[in-house]
């Protein structure tokens, strides 16, 4: 069986049960339905047609007795709490009158004619579950024909007006009627709670039974659920590992790990079988494939092993199907072609050849040339021969050329250094000079700066004492309102006094009965007292403080006065201090100007020594360059050094007689310089950068 085949039958029989449980629970739910509904539609419908038959046999009971106590004030109850809001709560007759007497007869009419109606549709409902009750079913239409008797024999009464006759009817026949259907109703009630009991406990039954079935389903679900899980998964694990195992084992070998393969299982007839099939016969062709590719390989092996020593002149004979491999065969021996004609046939004689040439023997040349490599090594050797014996030339005549230079850069660079040493004692007179104009000119712009903070603050201390000055007119203006105030606080205490000497006077008028207000009036006079004494003193202190203010006001004038002045002889001052300045910077810029000028005479001449005395290093670096020169041709072996060596012991004698007569003309030379030189360079430099300045 396939593995999809175990799949779909194992979750089938779980989904087989899983629909059986769900029918069954389905049941039980619809039979729970219909008690549910049996009991709303019909248990509690019976028996509230019942009860309100009950309420229509009491209220047509009532409306007997209002008829029956004609003319009375009385409060009727309900017997239970569900009729309260169909009673009637209380009726008050007062006079006789027939058409209350007729709503009256109607009402009990009415009343008596439901409860037959309902009791009717209590029966139809509850009939079939109660018919151990026809007796009392039969015993309740009898009472209620003779209730019904009773009703219309104490309604000719009433229409007779004879009153007293039918309460007497009423108390003695009709009630006892009425309260044997009322039992027989409350006996109805009581029958309808134990149907309903009947079909609860058949409701918590079929929910118990349910739950219980579906808890036992849903476990058996589950642990079906996990059986065909672990068996599927062990199924499933056990022919992947085999399959695993297979292709690693495949992998081994393809990785030269080992020299052997097995093929994958196929005896189960599922997928992984498939699959190992199709595996297996890549197997195959991939084993093929390896032992081909593995002789070509060994093939190029032998090849490699002749080229290493040093026999270009093979080829790979071996094929296969690989194209990678067959590409690389094909590869390799166009290289080999390519080589031997680019090299050798025989790289042992380059290499015999290279030997010699390291051992510094280039008279070496390789006979019977084949390849380009070995005709290119031939000439290389006679270009490096012909190189050699222009190095030695050359070498020899740089010694030469070299002891000349050297003795005229000595000369040159002691001038140098003369005229250097000269122009950094001008340089450093001028920068001090340089320095002292730098310093003059900084405190002047100093004095500057100054002078300008100064007249800052002036004209600040200028507008802060206007401000001043428009304070205290602000002051003046307020201490004349404050007087004003006070004024006014005087006339208020003025008249208050006056006020109080009144109440006093009327007071003493109105003898005992205006001691009271007497000494309202004298507190009220000594508190005038006291404002206009406080009043006083305030106008006074208001005056003073007016006249300070004028004070300040004349003050802060003079200040005015004062700060302008100051600020016209400081403007005069920083106009010197300017003037002053500005001759400072040019007298710095002139000297500056001379300053860069000998300095750069400085720079020049000191290039110069420096010039002269990388001359002198580059002069004695080429003697020791020639004679490395020379020594190093005379380490190598190539053909023309003997002629060379000839040569050089023939020079040698004439460079002797020509060194003699350089060192008398060159005497003179060094005089000359050492001379003339600092003059020529004093003279030029001075006019040059004076006509620039």
């Amino acid at each position: 069986m396939s593995i999809k085949n175990k799949i779909i039958g194992s979750f089938s029989i779980l989904i087989i049960v899983l629909v059986l449980s769900n029918i069954y629970v389905a049941y039980n739910i619809s039979k729970i339905k219909s008690n549910v509904t049996s009991l709303v539609y019909k248990d509690f419908k019976g028996i509230d047609s019942l009860l309100e038959g009950d309420r229509d046999s009491y209220q047509s009971s009532v409306a007997l007795s209002q008829m029956i106590n004609y003319g009375l004030t009385f409060l009727l109850e309900a017997d239970r709490d569900s009729y309260q809001s169909n009673m009637y709560v209380s009726m008050v007759v007062n006079t006789e009158d027939k058409e209350k007497i007729q709503k009256l007869v109607k009402s009990a009419n009415s009343n008596l004619n439901q409860v037959k109606e309902r009791f009717d549709k209590f029966k139809k409902l509850l009939y079939p579950e109660m018919q151990d009750k026809k007796e009392k079913f039969n015993e309740f239409y009898k009472l209620y024909s003779k209730i019904e008797s009773d009703t219309a024999k104490l309604l000719t009464l009433l229409e007779e007006k004879k009153y007293t006759e039918s309460k007497k009817y009423y108390f003695e026949d009709y009630l006892k009627d009425y309260n044997a259907i009322r039992g027989i109703m409350d006996s109805f009630t009581e029958d309808t709670y134990n149907v309903i009991e009947k079909n609860q406990i058949s409701t918590d039954e079929a929910i118990s039974s349910s739950l219980n079935t579906f808890i036992i389903v849903s476990i058996l679900s589950i642990l079906v659920a996990i059986f065909f899980s672990f068996y599927l998964s062990r199924v499933i694990k056990n022919r992947i590992n085999d399959f695993n195992t297979g292709l690693l084992g495949f992998f081994s070998y393809l990785n030269n790990e080992t020299t052997t393969v097995k093929l994958l299982s196929t005896d189960e007839k599922d997928e992984i079988a498939k699959l190992s099939e199709i595996v297996n016969e890549n197997i195959e062709n991939t084993k093929s494939l390896l032992e081909k590719d593995t002789a070509v390989i060994n093939d190029v092996k032998r090849v490699v092993e002749e080229v290493k020593n040093g026999n270009l002149n093979q080829k790979v004979n071996l094929s296969t199907h690989n194209k990678g491999l067959e590409e690389l065969k094909t590869i390799l021996n166009e290289m080999l072609s390519v080589m031997s004609k680019a090299i050798s046939n025989d790289l042992n004689k380059i290499k015999t050849a290279l030997e010699e040439f390291q051992k510094l023997n280039f008279t070496h040349r390789i006979e019977n040339a084949t390849g380009e490599t070995v005709e290119g090594l031939n000439g290389l050797a006679n270009i490096i021969n012909d190189m050699l014996v222009n190095n030695k030339t050359n070498g020899i005549t740089l010694q030469n050329s070299a002891s000349t230079l050297l003795e005229n850069v000595d000369i040159l660079s002691k001038s140098s250094n003369e005229a250097a040493a000269s122009l950094e004692e001008t340089a450093a007179a001028i920068e001090e000079i340089t320095s002292n104009i730098k310093h003059n000119t900084e405190n002047v712009v100093k004095m500057a700066n100054n002078a300008n903070e100064l007249k800052s603050s002036a004209n600040e201390g200028e507008n802060l004492a206007t401000q001043t000055t428009k304070a205290m007119d602000a002051i003046n203006e307020q201490t004349q309102s404050i007087a004003e105030a006070i004024t006014v606080i005087d006339q208020i205490a003025f008249q208050t006094n006056i006020l109080s000497l009144n109440a006093a006077v009327e007071a003493a008028t109105a003898g005992e009965a205006g001691k009271g207000f007497a000494v309202v009036a004298a507190e009220v006079r000594n508190l005038a007292s006291r404002s206009a004494e406080a009043a006083k003193e305030i106008k006074e202190l208001v005056e003073t403080a007016t006249s300070k203010a004028n004070d300040g006001k004349i003050i802060s004038d003079k200040m005015i006065v004062g700060y302008s002045s100051l600020n016209k002889n400081i403007s005069l001052t920083l106009d010197l201090i300017s003037d002053v300045e500005t001759a400072s910077k040019e007298q710095q810029t002139g000297i500056s100007q001379i300053n860069d000028t000998i300095n750069m005479l400085d720079r020049q001449t000191q290039q110069n020594a420096s010039v002269a005395s990388e001359t002198k290093t580059i002069a004695d670096e080429t003697s020791s360059i020639a004679n490395d020169i020379v020594q190093d041709a005379n380490e190598k072996n190539f053909i023309g050094k003997d002629d060379l060596d000839k040569n050089q012991r023939k020079t040698k004698t004439s460079s002797s007689n020509k060194s003699s007569q350089t060192t008398k003309k060159t005497e003179p030379i060094k005089s000359q310089k050492v001379d003339t030189k600092p003059k020529t360079i004093k003279d030029t430099s001075s006019d040059d950068e004076w006509e620039s300045f």
